[in-house]
């Protein structure tokens, strides 16, 4: 099997603005593309860039594509290992769109063993339910929406924090008003404080029942993460902190976290993010699978490697839900309220409607 061309799309899907601690975005910037070979049988693949986490563009994704279309013409799309270190052997980084090119291998090397993807993994179905996530706003603003979730059958909260350490505990007090103590609420600081802020934000938070906090401080303090677990009885989940099976090796020798946030927009896609999760099994420490801001396309490749992951215990596969004002997706991902469901077509079983792709920006490489 070889690789006859690919297909290169900026699938830009506009959303309601979504504020987190380092920014607000309001179009989803993603790429799609399609991975075509000489039998017939195509990949498809898709990324989320979100600038100010990760550094890359939709623009920077776009470009690269490009790049690594030609890299990999000609080539056997079976040999994933292979075709995956090409790229890292060309550039360093860019984790994005290096896994949208990763899921595209790996969706068509399940269609060519007629397998679903999590199968293909060796994984087993099992029961996963999403968070849903609130950006930032005025902590009334903030218990409104978190009532009107609830009460539109939502069973746990994502909440975005990283502000100023007392209105961050109003948040969370005022939501916590709205909708009660039983409900889960999880939140993420997005590296929004210092170190001082962090302690201060967190035991005022300890009487609010958290489930655990995703990345409190920057990266460049993730020495600090091992004193701030003794400062506090919430969990800790580090999330910009680990890109990487090394990150996750380092912060697990250091008993720097509780928990860890895998996604494919930092770890370059499934391959190392199965890597990732190995690490941390080994620590004894669970996973949790997150997103940018993907489509129900690349979500559903998400849940296949929850399948094949028994290792992540929390899903936060919510990044549709959180404001897209077009669905162009042709099956993916499906919602039964907050269960989530995936079908048994070979592969990641998605693809996006080509009338909505006749109107996006394409290079065939």
């Amino acid at each position: 099997m070889k690789i006859t061309e690919i297909e290169i799309y900026r699938l830009s899907i506009p959303m309601e603005p979504f504020v987190i601690a380092t920014g607000t975005m309001d179009y989803a910037q993603n790429t799609f593309i399609r991975v075509h070979t000489d039998t017939g049988i195509y990949g498809v693949g898709e990324c989320s860039a979100f600038p100010m986490i990760v550094g890359e563009t939709q623009d920077t994704c776009l470009v690269l594509a490009r790049d690594f279309a030609k890299i990999w013409k000609g080539k056997d799309p079976l040999a994933i290992a292979e075709r995956l270190a090409e790229l890292d052997l060309y550039i360093a980084g860019n984790r994005t769109i290096k896994s949208a090119f990763d899921v595209a291998l790996h969706d068509l090397a399940a269609k060519h063993a007629g397998l679903p993807l999590y199968q293909f993994l060796k994984g087993t179905t099992r029961e996963i339910t999403t968070d849903i996530t609130l950006g930032i706003a005025s902590p009334e603003e903030m218990a409104m929406k978190a009532k009107r979730l609830q009460d539109e059958g939502a069973v746990m909260l994502k909440v975005k924090l990283g502000k100023d350490p007392k209105t961050d505990v109003a948040r969370i007090r005022e939501i916590r008003k709205a909708v009660g103590f039983e409900m889960p609420i999880r939140i993420d600081a997005n590296q929004g404080w210092s170190y001082e802020e962090a302690v201060e934000a967190l035991q005022g938070l300890e009487p609010f029942k958290i489930q655990f906090c995703e990345q409190p401080m920057r990266t460049w303090n993730d020495e600090l993460l091992p004193q701030l677990r003794t400062e506090t009885i919430v969990p800790i989940m580090a999330d910009e902190s680990v890109y990487s099976h090394h990150d996750a090796e380092r912060l697990c020798k250091a008993d720097a976290c509780d928990y860890i946030n895998i996604k494919f927009s930092k770890s370059g896609g499934i391959q190392e993010a199965l890597r990732i999760n190995n690490v941390a099994a080994e620590y004894g420490i669970n996973c949790m699978i997150g997103g940018m801001l993907e489509s129900r396309l690349a979500l559903a490749a998400k849940v296949h490697f929850a399948y094949a992951a028994p290792n992540v215990k929390f899903f936060d596969l919510d990044t549709c839900m959180v404001g897209h004002l077009e669905d162009p997706v042709i099956g993916g991902i499906q919602y039964d309220g907050y269960k989530i469901h995936i079908s048994d077509e070979p592969g990641i079983g998605a693809d996006i409607d080509q009338a909505f792709l006749d109107g996006c920006e394409k290079w065939v490489i």
